[in-house]
């Protein structure tokens, strides 16, 4: 007979003998009526049916975080989210996130102050990064998805940040934090504070705070494990092994001719020198390949400033308006390796007569017999690609709250807005200006880079703003609680609410980021290193939402609750409309509308004051982002290299071996069945706290989650590694600085997937005397996803999957604390993550070699992480007090991974998971007066 789910819940709830906490129980004499992330019922704050974990201003200070993401990247509960690190490559654009449980950013709900923020792009996840960490007062996470209080699309969870309210005094903090290996990777922080008036006293309070953040850039070359790039040896299994990761597109640059009896691959400098003299070059066969990984950051130079403001005023004894503004500067500036582009190589002109054809006389190739060919260039000369993220996050919120006719009730309007532009620095150049200086003679890809080509490249080299992007929400919310019956365990409570939601979403690329298209019909520059062929989006969707939660206490210690929310979404308006030739039409609705009602049921049951056992079941509802409808096809940049997918046909003519082939993005616009639909959720929870003593406290809970109809691309290793499936995706695609058609792979939406997430939460807390003791964690049980109805289930727990990413079996963590005096304090913390099957490499990725010196395909386990912080805390007097600590104590670097593929092309390790920093001293010194 077949265990179900809650079967085979309650059976590891017991066996496993882990826990999760929310809120520790209070006393009675201190109980006071607050409102519950994941609750709109006003109601006595103990622990309830839904798992909420609070992080207080204390908790917040002992983990030693120094900006809001480092703070999520502390939770065990957060697994998926996106790093700064990432950010280098080209990608992540400077953004930061939280994911409760692995199951992705966009299924995680962040909030300000219980409101929803403006997300960095077009769906609903937030960048961390735009959230100075300064002005928070307390976190709230609840690890139950699909929220009936906040939208249904938080199938995830709910991440809620407090901010500061109702200060009177000043504050001032500053920290610096230094590793011991240098200053590169140090961080500075600022942060002023200041209340006027007493809202219980003066009937006003108003807040003012002001942060300043810095962080300096960490380069490959300043970590022992990071500086062979792609060049790195390692030992496994007793025998010794090399990751040999390098790219074909190099300096001086190589070719590939086109011939009746095949197409050749070499470096004519090598040919015809010997030898591959620039840097970071190795020599392989006849070709020079560039370690890119061994030039790029593994952190970039970082910026922050925010200012937060609140007021809040009495307007008589019921009533309180309320307004908040936060206003955050963020920039973010990344480096990696030089642009990598394959370029037309004239057969006629003098570059190709004077380089290329000497060496096909050394090969042994008739000139000819060439009927084409083609360059692989790395622009050193232009330098590293730098991009400056300048993020601008705006968020207004205010209204009224209070009490009329027995309800608690609350209008409030939101107005957030994010703005993120992309400039570049450095290392980017135009397509056009490169094909002049080259056909004039001026600048010469077949020689080794100098000071002089670097000058004779100079002017081509791009210095401007190459997109931005703008995404704003207006938001009304309204919302109610009261009693109303009672039943035979106490007063019912009831709470009502509505949203009504207007999301915005425009992307506005440069016109060389544009290239030649219908806006601009006789431009043909493009940039070299970056995305091309881009079209601009305005895309706009409005949305409401109502609800319903009935608290009902049934009997003494037995409460149960019933949410009741219904969504509804308007399909897409989309002003930059494109027809199938990218040609500008008339603005069009595109996409479906969509709607559904959706559930939670929960239960409370405290048995005895030191017994708690909860569990609930809900279903949740998300509605396509408006990009995955709008997009028109365009350029989404270089696959990964791969084989050649083609192996008959026209396109065959394409093909060129194994390469970094192009990829084409779009949206799904169509109607009907056609068009995209909502994805669909089923989670569910069941849990316990045990407190059998004062000091002794033990929880767990045991959680479910299922997605259904989930809206993906499929990912390039899986198109690419089953071509004859996929055939039909294959296209070829004009690029425009190639100037000729290339093989290009078209990746656009569909509602493909579902995916079954599953796994434990635990928070133990032990006190004795002086002596504080609290081990939290996550084990998950299960992270499967299905790419297609016909596809085996692939399992990503403890492996690196199909979509470059890991799920880590076990995150946890342990803290120590002692209460040495009043006045000093100290604690350590330890953060353990299990280790997990590393990236399967295969012999013809041509990525690790034996000490033969031959290609081969190698499985292998990334080891266990296991970091200890320590922090001691000492208060000279009630307005002066000072923190000093070590993060990473014992210097431990992050372990060996063969990753070759996702996250910022940091190799030797994965940036996405370690912290490439090592041991760190930092020293906080906070002054109230």
């Amino acid at each position: 007979m077949k265990e179900t789910i809650l079967s085979r819940s309650v059976r590891l709830m017991f066996t496993v003998g882990l826990g999760l906490a929310a809120q520790q129980a209070v006393a009675q004499d201190n109980i006071q009526r607050v409102e519950i992330t994941g609750s709109a019922v006003k109601r006595v704050a103990i622990e309830g049916a839904l798992p909420v974990q609070t992080l207080s201003k204390a908790q917040i200070e002992q983990t030693g975080a120094n900006t809001v993401a480092d703070l999520v990247a502390t939770l065990p509960s957060m697994q998926g989210f996106v790093t700064s690190s990432t950010s280098i490559n080209g990608g992540g654009g400077g953004v930061q996130t939280a994911s409760v449980h692995a199951i992705g950013s966009s299924y995680t709900l962040v909030l300000l102050n219980g409101r929803r923020m403006a997300p960095y792009s077009s769906g609903s996840a937030v960048n961390l990064a735009s959230i100075p960490l300064a002005a928070v007062e307390r976190v709230e996470i609840l690890t139950d998805g699909a929220s009936a209080l906040y939208g249904s699309d938080a199938i995830a969870g709910v991440v809620n940040f407090i901010l500061k309210k109702n200060q009177t005094d000043a504050n001032i903090e500053l920290t610096y934090n230094r590793p011991t290996k240098g200053s590169a990777g140090a961080t500075t922080n600022v942060a002023i504070s200041k209340g006027f008036g007493d809202l219980d006293n003066d009937g006003f309070n108003v807040l003012l705070a002001y942060s300043h953040d810095t962080q300096k850039e960490l380069n490959a070359s300043e970590r022992r494990f990071a500086a062979p790039g792609g060049v790195h040896d390692f030992e496994e299994g007793g025998k010794r092994y090399s990751l040999y990761q390098l790219s074909g597109n190099s300096i001086p640059g190589n070719v590939t001719v086109r011939t009746a009896n095949g197409n050749p691959a070499f470096n004519p400098s090598l040919i015809t020198t010997g030898k591959c003299g620039a840097a970071n070059t190795f020599q392989v066969g006849n070709r020079c390949l560039y370690n890119y990984g061994a030039v790029v950051e593994l952190l970039p130079e970082m910026k922050r400033d925010g200012l937060f403001g609140s007021t809040n005023i009495k307007l008589g004894n019921d009533w309180t308006f309320f307004a908040e503004g936060l206003y955050s500067k963020f920039t973010s500036t990344a480096r990696y390796a030089p642009p990598a582009q394959p370029l037309s190589l004239n057969i006629n002109s003098p570059l190709y007569k004077a380089h290329v054809v000497p060496a096909l006389g050394k090969l042994g190739i008739d000139p000819a017999s060439v009927n084409s060919a083609t360059m692989a260039l790395r622009l050193v000369d232009a330098g590293g690609r730098t991009d400056d993220w300048k993020t601008d996050a705006k968020h207004l919120a205010f209204g009224v709250r209070g009490a009329q006719w027995g309800w608690d009730m609350e209008a409030a309007f939101t107005h957030s807005e994010t703005t993120a532009a992309d400039h570049a620095v450095a290392g980017y150049t135009s397509s056009d200006k490169l094909d002049a200086l080259m056909a004039a003679g001026t600048y010469n890809p077949f020689i080794v880079p100098t000071a002089e080509t670097r000058a004779a490249l100079a002017s081509a080299v791009l210095h401007q703003q190459l997109d931005e992007t703008r995404s704003r929400i207006n938001a009304l919310n309204l919302r109610g609680s009261r009693e109303v019956f009672q039943a035979p365990g106490g007063a019912a409570m009831l709470a009502l609410g509505g949203d009504f939601m207007r999301q915005k979403y425009v992307y506005d690329p440069s016109a060389i980021a544009m290239g030649a298209n219908s806006l601009q019909p006789n431009y043909t520059d493009s940039p070299i290193g970056g995305i091309q062929g881009s079209f601009p989006t305005d895309a706009t969707r409005k949305s409401w939402g109502a609800f319903a939660e009935l608290v009902v206490p049934v009997v003494k210690g037995l409460e149960l609750t019933a949410d009741l929310r219904y969504d509804s979404y308007d399909a897409v308006r989309d002003k930059m409309n494109f027809d199938s030739a990218g040609k500008l039409v008339a603005p069009a609705i595109k996409g479906n509308e969509a709607s559904k009602s959706t559930y939670k049921l929960a239960a409370a049951w405290r048995p005895s004051d030191s017994l708690l056992l909860r569990g609930s079941y809900g279903t949740g509802f998300k509605a396509p982002i408006l990009t995955d409808i709008t997009n028109p096809l365009q350029g989404g940049g270089v696959a990964n290299a791969h084989p050649c997918p083609i192996t008959s046909g026209p396109l065959l003519a394409l093909c060129d071996g194994t390469k970094e082939y192009n990829l084409l993005n779009g949206g799904n616009p169509f109607t009907g069945a056609a068009g995209l639909k909502p994805e669909t959720s089923k989670q569910a929870s069941l849990g316990l706290r045990v407190e059998p003593s004062k000091s002794l406290s033990l929880g767990m809970d045991v959680w479910d989650v299922k997605i259904k109809d989930q809206i993906s691309k499929l990912p390039e290793n899986e198109v690419f590694g089953n071509p004859a499936k996929y055939m039909g995706l294959f296209v070829s695609y004009y690029d425009p600085i190639q100037k000729e058609n290339v093989l290009a792979a078209s990746l656009t939406p569909f509602n493909l997937a579902q995916s079954h997430y599953r796994g434990i939460d635990w928070d133990h807390t032990y006190r004795m005397g002086k002596w504080n003791f609290n081990w939290t964690g996550t084990y998950m049980l299960k992270a499967d996803f299905q790419t297609l109805p016909t596809d085996p289930v692939e399992h990503s727990v403890g492996r690196f999957d199909s979509y470059n990413a890991v799920t880590f079996r076990w995150i946890s963590k342990l803290q120590v604390g002692w209460k040495q005096s009043d006045r000093l304090s100290h604690s350590l913390t330890g953060v353990y993550k299990s280790g997990y099957q590393d990236m399967s490499i295969a012999a013809s990725s041509q990525a690790i070699r034996d000490e033969a010196g031959n290609f081969v395909s190698l499985s292998r386990k990334v080891e266990d992480s296991l970091v200890w912080d320590w922090q001691t805390r000492f208060k000279f007097n009630a307005n002066l007090t000072l923190t000093g600590g070590v993060k990473n104590l014992f210097d431990r670097e992050p372990p060996f991974s063969q990753r070759i593929a996702g996250g910022g092309n940091q190799l030797g390790y994965d940036g996405r998971y370690a912290d490439p920093l090592g041991r760190q001293l930092y020293l906080v010194a906070g002054y109230k007066f």
